[in-house]
């Protein structure tokens, strides 16, 4: 396997991490100058689509909202990405890891999903700066 191959790979993995699968459509909010970079391009080159912004009318299948200690009401902006979403979608929100600027509390990520509605169904290593929690609409409501 050639160096670009193996990269392409590893690249690949970042968003299947994600349980990304090609053709899904995803938005992403909340982007920065501190986003992972690789990230966003592993799931563009995954799902052979580019990253809808925050202000699409489409419906996405995912939702990767960047979000950080200090962006505003976290409740108000897991209401907000869920509008976009389709009936079986899925949330990632992207926070920064413990000891990093930004930082969310787990507690707090818990509260504000569960009064949104949401449930948190895993929680992963998304990026070396970046966790990720898994948000679904319990499936009475999707």
């Amino acid at each position: 396997m050639s160096a670009t191959a193996g990269q392409a790979q590893g690249e690949r993995g970042l968003a299947e991490r994600l349980g990304l699968k090609p053709g899904q459509v995803v938005q992403e909010i909340g982007w920065d100058e501190d986003c992972d970079e690789e990230l966003r391009e592993s799931i563009e080159n995954l799902t052979g689509t580019e990253l809808l912004d925050e202000d699409t009318d489409e419906v996405a299948d995912v939702v990767l909202l960047w979000w950080r200690d200090g962006d505003g009401d976290l409740f108000d902006a897991l209401s907000d990405a869920m509008r976009s979403l389709a009936d079986a979608g899925q949330i990632w929100l992207l926070t920064p890891k413990a000891g990093r600027d930004g930082h969310v509390e787990p507690s707090d990520i818990g509260e504000d999903a569960t009064t949104a509605g949401l449930s948190q169904t895993s929680s992963i290593s998304a990026a070396p700066d970046w966790s990720g929690t898994r948000l679904v609409a319990p499936k009475g409501r999707r």
